[in-house]
């Protein structure tokens, strides 16, 4: 088939196959020829279990012919490698039809930065420059979205683990509410999602993860009252980051979908209660600096209903690391407080990798998120895939346009 199913979505895909158009046995193939062709490149995908995938997807199409209708019919998907296929995330979207192809990168243990993937042929590349990294720790899940290989791939987000790939990989990804689904993490930080390329597919992913419905389709926003933040009160940004961010929420303020509500947010430094509650050491102390922090968001979200934020500090580093710059200082505080908290694509640095637009509401909000992120996909589409299939690491992908200063 017509490989331009790699620029189908999981919604689209899904519709497909229960439609009948297409069958899951079509999906999967076409998404693991994608695999062989892409990912030696790559290096997105620890490993690839084609037998299983194609025999999961001759199952949906024997339930799809017996008219079930699954959500996510014949999507073929990518999950975390500290995932694997028996995680409660990986058993609901496959309750749901989707079809696993294999396993993504993640960081090596040994290494202290965290925003990069390994496997054993060598670093994840970022599919729009290959002498970048993809951002992690759900390296290889946004990597593999992003080249095109399959439309969704599960994550998790400890400190930014979700939020800053799809930030330099110019995908999209939401970290719910902490604790609306179980985790295995004991400290609470992490919270389940995944890496999309639509707001309609994010809607899809909450929906069947929450068993809550989330749609975007006829339900943009108009007026929603917004607060800037560069810094959060405590980080050191890099300007180009800020400024391709901010001109992204500029663009919403102008079509009316937000509207600029000033005020002060200086929130506390989460680096001391995020490592306390990550070695669960000082819970006291690390209690007292949460509890401050959620009642200054507080004082921010009776004026507004979103805080808008660059995603990340800095752009994608290279492979040899971040040096002395915390990639996560922009994400890791929401949870810690447990805000559910969205990476949006936002444009393009000079350098050509991609600059993520973070949204923030309150607890319980995440339709909010969904519906702001649909408002920023109607305004300024963000391109599909990274020019299909990443270049081989000798040579750097064409420069897309940088994004406007404000």
């Amino acid at each position: 088939m017509d490989d331009g199913l790699a620029a189908l979505d999981a919604t689209a895909v899904a519709d497909m196959v229960t439609r009948r158009e297409a069958s899951a046995v079509d999906m999967v193939t076409a998404a693991l020829a994608r695999v062989d062709d892409i990912d030696p490149r790559l290096r997105a995908f620890r490993d690839v279990w084609p037998e299983q995938a194609l025999a999961a997807a001759r199952a949906v199409d024997r339930a799809v012919a017996r008219g079930e209708r699954p959500r996510l019919a014949g999507v073929p998907i990518a999950v975390k490698a500290w995932q694997r296929i028996q995680a409660p995330q990986t058993r609901r979207l496959r309750r749901e039809g989707c079809v696993v192809v294999g396993s993504t990168s993640v960081p090596r243990p040994s290494t202290d930065w965290q925003t990069w993937g390994h496997t054993d042929r060598g670093p994840t590349l970022n599919p729009w420059r290959p002498d970048r990294t993809p951002g992690g720790s759900s390296a290889g899940s946004a990597a593999a979205v992003a080249a095109g290989i399959v439309p969704l791939a599960t994550g998790s987000d400890g400190a930014g683990s979700l939020r800053i790939p799809a930030a330099w990989c110019g995908m999209l990804a939401l970290k719910p509410t902490n604790g609306r689904l179980p985790t295995r993490d004991p400290s609470g930080l992490a919270a389940l999602g995944a890496v999309v390329r639509t707001a309609r597919d994010a809607a899809l992913h909450l929906s069947v993860l929450l068993d809550e419905p989330f749609t975007v389709d006829h339900d943009l926003p108009a007026g929603l009252r917004a607060t800037w933040s560069t810094t959060l009160g405590f980080a050191a940004v890099d300007p180009q980051q800020a400024a391709i961010a901010r001109a992204a929420a500029d663009r919403l303020n102008e079509a009316g979908v937000i509207t600029w509500r000033p005020g002060p947010v200086r929130l506390l430094d989460p680096e001391p209660a995020w490592r306390q509650m990550r070695e669960r050491a000082s819970p006291s102390a690390a209690a007292r600096l949460r509890s401050a922090n959620d009642a200054r968001l507080r004082e921010v979200f009776e004026r507004a209903d979103v805080l808008l934020t660059p995603t990340t500090p800095i752009p994608a580093h290279g492979h040899a690391g971040p040096g002395t710059a915390l990639s996560v200082s922009l994400t890791w505080g929401f949870n810690v407080t447990g805000h559910p908290a969205i990476s949006i694509p936002a444009g393009f640095g000079r350098d050509g990798t991609p600059v993520g637009l973070q949204a923030v509401a309150p607890h319980g909000h995440e339709a909010t998120l969904l519906r702001l992120a649909a408002a920023v996909e109607r305004h300024a589409p963000w391109p599909v895939l990274a020019s299909g299939a990443p270049p081989a690491p000798a040579r750097s992908p064409a420069r897309p346009q940088t994004a406007p200063e404000p």
